[in-house]
C-alpha cells in the first residue's frame, strides 16, 4: 500500500534518511510543510519546513549559531572540533561580529572586480579544453574546478599545491552531514590538521613576503577597530572561505545547469535573452538550493509555529523546503527564471548571511552564461550521479556532450 503523505511526515526522521529521499526530497519536504511543519524528531531535535517559520528563526537572537555544545560530545578535542567552532558560520556576536569585519574586505565591490576578469579567464580556458574533448564533467571538469582555482588565487595557493584542496574541502564538508560514521569523521579530521598545517606554513610565508594582490596577506595585515584575526582564527577562515565558496558555487553551477536541461522551455528563454542571466541564477538558488539545512538552538523557550519549544532545543531550518513553500512562491515546484519577487534562502538570512554569497552569484552568472553561449546544443550524455548528501544538495557527476 502506497504511504500517505500525512504517514511520511509523521514518521520522517533525519537521521534515518535513504537513498530516495538523498536523490529527491522535495515530497517528503512537502508533505512536511502540509502535515507537521513543526516536526519533532525522535531524538528531540526539531525540523523546520516553513519560509515563515524559518525566517523567524534567522531573525530572533533567542535562536543561537553557537555549536561548541553540538560538536563538542561528537568530535571531543579533535580538528573537527576546533574548526568549525573557530570560524565564522557557527559563532554569535560578538565573536561573529568581530570575525565578519575582518573579513568583509575580501568581498567588497572592488576586491570582486578585480576577481572577475580572472574567473572569466579561468571559464574560458576550462571551455576551450572541453570544446576539444567535445564532452566533458559538468562538475569534476567544470564546476568543481572553477572555485577551487578562484579561492586558491583568493588566498595566493601557488597554482601547483592546489591539488589536494578540493578532497580537502569535500572531506571537512561531509564531516557536516546528519549522520557521521566513523570512516567520515577520521577523513574529516585529516582533512582539517593536513590544511591547518598547510595554511600555517603559507601564513608564515605571507608574514615574511607580503602580496599585494590575496585576501590572505590582507588578513594578516588587516585590522578593523584595533583588532587583527589571531593565526588560529585566521587558519581556520581560511578554510572557511575555501569550504563555503566551493560547494556553494559548485552545486550552483551543477544544479543550474541541470535544471535547464530539465526545463528546455526556460533554457530557451534563456538562450533568447541573455539578460535574465541574473534572475536565471537566483531561480536556481531556489530551486535547488546548495545548502539544505541550517542549524539553530534556542537559548530560551520559545514558540515556533505555534509548537513550544524549550531552551537547549536543537532546530534544524529546512532551507530546501523554504524555498519551494506555496506560501512565498507561487507554482514553486516549477523552474521559473522570471520569477519576482524571489526572496529565497539560499544564503541564508539576518546576521549569519552568506559573506560570500555576491561572490557565489558572481561565479554562478559568468559560469553558466558562458557555457551556454559557447555550447548551445550541450545535452547529457549518460546519467548524472547526485552527490547523495542532505545539507550540501549538488551532483558529484553529470557527463555532458558539448554541441
Amino acid at each position: 500500500m502506497t504511504e500517505s503523505s500525512a504517514d511520511i511526515a509523521a514518521a520522517f526522521d533525519l537521521l534515518k534518511i535513504d537513498r530516495a529521499f538523498l536523490d529527491d526530497p522535495f515530497p517528503t519536504y512537502a508533505a512536511l510543510r502540509t502535515h507537521d511543519p513543526v516536526h519533532r524528531c525522535p531524538n528531540g531535535t526539531y525540523f523546520l519546513t516553513r519560509y515563515a517559520d524559518i525566517m523567524g528563526v534567522y531573525r530572533d537572537r533567542r535562536f543561537s549559531s553557537d555549536k561548541k555544545a553540538d560538536f563538542g560530545p561528537i568530535c571531543g578535542d579533535a580538528p573537527l572540533y576546533t574548526h568549525p567552532t573557530s570560524g565564522l558560520v557557527f559563532n554569535d556576536p560578538p565573536l561573529h561580529t568581530r570575525v565578519r569585519k575582518l573579513l568583509a574586505p575580501a568581498f567588497t565591490p572592488r576586491a570582486l572586480r578585480a576577481l572577475e576578469p580572472k574567473f572569466i579567464a579561468l571559464v574560458d580556458g576550462l571551455l576551450d579544453e572541453a570544446e576539444v574533448r567535445g564532452t566533458m564533467d559538468l562538475i569534476g571538469d567544470f564546476a568543481s574546478a572553477l572555485p577551487v582555482e578562484i579561492i586558491g588565487d583568493m588566498l595566493g595557493v601557488p597554482r601547483e599545491e592546489r591539488g589536494p584542496l578540493r578532497g580537502w574541502s569535500l572531506a571537512i564538508l561531509s564531516a557536516l552531514e546528519p549522520v557521521l560514521s566513523a570512516e567520515v569523521e577520521r577523513q574529516g579530521n585529516e582533512a582539517v590538521a593536513e590544511f591547518s598545517d598547510y595554511l600555517a606554513d603559507l601564513i608564515t610565508d605571507r608574514r615574511r613576503y607580503p602580496r599585494d594582490d590575496d585576501v590572505l596577506t590582507a588578513q594578516i595585515l588587516g585590522e578593523v577597530d584595533g583588532e587583527i584575526l589571531s593565526e588560529d582564527e585566521l587558519i581556520q577562515n581560511c578554510i572557511f572561505l575555501l569550504n563555503a565558496g566551493h560547494e556553494t558555487t559548485t552545486n550552483l553551477i551543477g544544479n543550474g545547469v541541470a535544471a535547464l536541461i530539465e526545463y528546455p522551455e526556460e533554457r530557451a528563454k534563456l538562450q533568447a535573452e541573455p539578460s535574465l542571466i541574473d534572475s536565471a541564477v537566483e531561480e536556481f538558488l531556489r530551486f535547488e538550493s546548495s545548502n539544505q539545512l541550517g542549524n539553530r538552538r534556542a537559548t530560551e523557550d520559545v514558540e515556533i509555529g505555534g509548537v513550544a519549544i524549550t531552551a537547549g532545543t536543537f532546530i534544524t531550518l529546512c532551507i530546501g523546503a523554504a524555498n519551494r513553500d506555496p506560501a512565498e512562491f507561487s507554482d514553486p515546484e516549477r523552474l521559473d527564471i522570471t520569477r519576482s519577487p524571489n526572496r529565497h534562502l539560499a544564503f541564508g538570512s539576518g546576521i549569519h548571511t552568506c559573506a560570500g554569497m555576491t561572490l557565489a552569484r558572481m561565479e554562478g552568472r559568468i559560469a553558466i552564461d558562458r557555457l551556454i553561449k559557447r555550447f548551445p546544443g550541450f545535452r547529457p550524455d549518460g546519467d548524472p550521479t547526485r552527490g547523495g548528501r542532505a545539507r550540501f544538495r549538488g551532483y558529484s557527476s553529470y557527463p555532458l556532450v558539448l554541441v
